[in-house]
């Protein structure tokens, strides 16, 4: 799918009221972008970027993701997606997997006064998260991944940037 003006003015209009107030000389201020790298303290708390606290709020929702990372929503966003999974149905297979993946695995958290969650143990270990994460920004979610791995993910995205970008172009989508 192309995106007209309008079409593009409608989803920055829908960020606003996702992300906060959007910015208009600056919308990637409210957007999750960039890539940061942390590690665990002994207690596996991690400090989010301070660009995503900003973005994200008190309160976040961790869940499994795809790829064997992590995602992190804002409350607001996290909200917003549970209601698209629980209106998926019960009839498909399909769809009660991919809830029970997305739902029975999430976990809501306060990031503490010095910007910190903990991340628990189950998301730990799907996403072989021992003392790096790098935290992705993916502009409705932060992705937490294993330091390796999101290194060998990178290499091979970059080796398809290309052929991805002209089948995208081919759907219309850039």
């Amino acid at each position: 799918m192309s995106h007209s003006g309008g079409e593009w003015h409608t989803m920055v209009d829908e960020w606003g009221k996702v992300g906060g107030p959007m910015e208009p000389n600056n919308p990637s201020k409210n957007m999750l972008i960039g890539e940061h790298t942390h590690t665990f303290d002994g207690k596996f708390r991690v400090a989010l970027p301070s660009r995503f606290r900003a973005v994200l709020g008190k309160k976040v929702v961790l869940t499994r993701g795809l790829d064997e990372c992590v995602f992190l929503f804002s409350a607001k966003e996290w909200s917003r997606i549970a209601k698209e999974l629980g209106a998926m149905g019960m009839t498909r297979a399909d769809s009660r997997g991919f809830g029970r993946f997305m739902l029975a695995g999430a976990i809501d958290l306060d990031i503490d006064a010095s910007g910190r969650i903990l991340v628990p143990e189950h998301l730990r270990q799907f996403a072989h998260l021992v003392d790096t994460v790098v935290f992705a920004g993916v502009y409705n979610r932060v992705e937490l991944w294993n330091k390796d791995r999101w290194s060998d993910y990178q290499k091979g995205v970059v080796s398809q940037a290309d052929a991805l970008a002209e089948k995208l172009g081919e759907i219309g989508a850039l």
